[in-house]
C-alpha cells in the first residue's frame, strides 16, 4: 500500500501541475498555423487563395475566453485572408448573455463584405438550436450553410450540419455542386462519408487531442479520433483539421496550442 501511495501521489501531483500549466499557459498560447495545400482539380485562376479558419471558439461569458476569441479574430483579418471559415462550435453552449458576446467577439468580420461562412457544430444545439446563430451572423454578412451550398467568389461552399447532433445530410448539401468545391464540415472523422466532388474540407471539433504525449492523446471528441489535426492528402477527399481555439472539459492543453489556421490554396 506504501509503494502504491509513493507512486501515485507524485503522478497526482505532476497532472495537476500540467493541467494547471495548460490552463495558465498554453491555453492562451494563440498560434497562427500557415499552410499551403496543394489540392487535386483546384484551377489555375484561383492559385494563392487564402483562407482564414476560425475553428471551436467555445465562446463563454468569461474573461479569458473573450479575450481569446478576440485576438483569435484579429490574427485571422491581420492576415489579409480571401475569405474566413468559422468551422462550429462557436458557442460552448447557449445562455442568455452569450448571444451579445457572439456578436461582439465576431463584428470585425463586417470587414470581410460578405467573403465569410460557417457551419454549425454540436454545441451550436447546447441548450438552443443554430437559428440564433444565424440570426447573429446574418448582420454580420456571414453565410451559415447547413445541408447546402453556396457558389460565391468562384467558389462552391458547401455546408453540412452537425453529425453529432444527427442534423447532418451531405447527400442534401453536395446536390448542386460543380466546379471548384470546399466543404465545411465540424466533425473531420465524416469526410470518408462526404461524396465526391470537393477539393477540400475544412473541420474542427478535435481540438487536436488538447492534450497530446508525442502522438499519443488521451482525449477524443467523437467524430474526431480518427483525423485529430492537420493536413491529410490521402482520405477521399482532401482534408484540413485544425486545432481549434477554445477548450472542452477543463480549460488546459498541453503540447497542443489553440490555432488560427491560414490555408493557401494551390493546384496540386
Amino acid at each position: 500500500m506504501k509503494l502504491i501511495r509513493d507512486v501515485v501521489a507524485p503522478l497526482g501531483l505532476v497532472g495537476a501541475g500540467l493541467l494547471i500549466y495548460g490552463c495558465v499557459v498554453e491555453s492562451n498560447q494563440l498560434v497562427v498555423e500557415r499552410k499551403t495545400l496543394a489540392l487535386p482539380g483546384w484551377p489555375e485562376r484561383l492559385r494563392g487563395y487564402k483562407i482564414a479558419v476560425l475553428a471551436d471558439l467555445h465562446l463563454r461569458p468569461s474573461p479569458w475566453s473573450i479575450r481569446l476569441a478576440k485576438n483569435a479574430v484579429a490574427a485571422a483579418l491581420d492576415e489579409a485572408p480571401d475569405f474566413v471559415v468559422l468551422a462550429g462550435d462557436v458557442v460552448a453552449m447557449w445562455k442568455p448573455e452569450i448571444p451579445a458576446i457572439v456578436g461582439d467577439i465576431l463584428e470585425p468580420l463586417l470587414l470581410m463584405e460578405g467573403n465569410a461562412a460557417a457551419v454549425p457544430g454540436n454545441h451550436e444545439y447546447e441548450f438552443g438550436n443554430p437559428e440564433i446563430l444565424h440570426m447573429i451572423l446574418h448582420e454580420l454578412n456571414v453565410r451559415l450553410l447547413r445541408n447546402e451550398s453556396w457558389k460565391h467568389d468562384g467558389i462552391t461552399w458547401v455546408g453540412v450540419d452537425s453529425a453529432v447532433a444527427r442534423m447532418d445530410d451531405a447527400n442534401e448539401a453536395m446536390k448542386d455542386v460543380s466546379g471548384p468545391a470546399i466543404c465545411l464540415w465540424h466533425e473531420p472523422d465524416m469526410v470518408d462519408r462526404l461524396p465526391h466532388g470537393c477539393q477540400l474540407m475544412i473541420s474542427g471539433h478535435s481540438h487536436g487531442g488538447q492534450f497530446r504525449f508525442g502522438s499519443f492523446a488521451p482525449m477524443y471528441t467523437r467524430l474526431g479520433k480518427r483525423y485529430p489535426l492537420g493536413y491529410y492528402d490521402e482520405t477521399p477527399t482532401p482534408l484540413y483539421v485544425s486545432r481549434g481555439i477554445g477548450t472542452t472539459g477543463p480549460p488546459s492543453r498541453f503540447m497542443c496550442p489553440p490555432e488560427v489556421s491560414i490555408l493557401t490554396l494551390v493546384p496540386g
